[in-house]
């Protein structure tokens, strides 16, 4: 597959600085694509009532090996519709771990127009 450009997106969240909106390249893009998913509780958004699964609700439940099987099934799940287009599906995986009340997230993955392998990992507390 031959790469494409490497284009720019508006920034999330929307920020206008002094020289109009910012801008950010596409790694940053599905990066903050990935932090809407997971921080958004279903339902929070009127027109995409599936969108999302609220991580941070899940810091309250048993930290244990069934919940991390389940939130990296509802993950990848999720993230396999809201970056269609942007990731090879064939590369995406996500890890999820934890201990006390924090869960621990690696989402790896490659950029399929510009290949580029990425790897990023979140941690969410119940005090953050």
């Amino acid at each position: 597959m031959p790469k494409l450009p490497d284009p720019t997106f508006l920034k999330f969240p929307f920020h206008v600085g002094e020289n109009g909106p910012e801008f950010s390249k596409r790694a940053a893009h599905v990066r903050s694509q990935i932090e809407q998913v997971l921080m958004t509780l279903p339902g929070e958004r009127v027109f995409r009532p599936n969108f999302g699964i609220g991580v941070k609700q899940l810091v309250f439940e048993p930290n244990t090996s069934v919940l991390w099987d389940v939130t990296r099934n509802r993950l990848i799940s999720a993230l396999m519709e809201a970056l269609r287009g942007e990731v090879d599906p064939s590369t995406l995986q996500a890890e999820v771990t934890g201990e006390g009340e924090k869960l621990n997230i690696l989402v790896s993955y490659t950029l399929a127009r510009i290949g580029l392998r990425e790897e990023h990992v979140f941690s969410v507390s119940g005090g953050s």
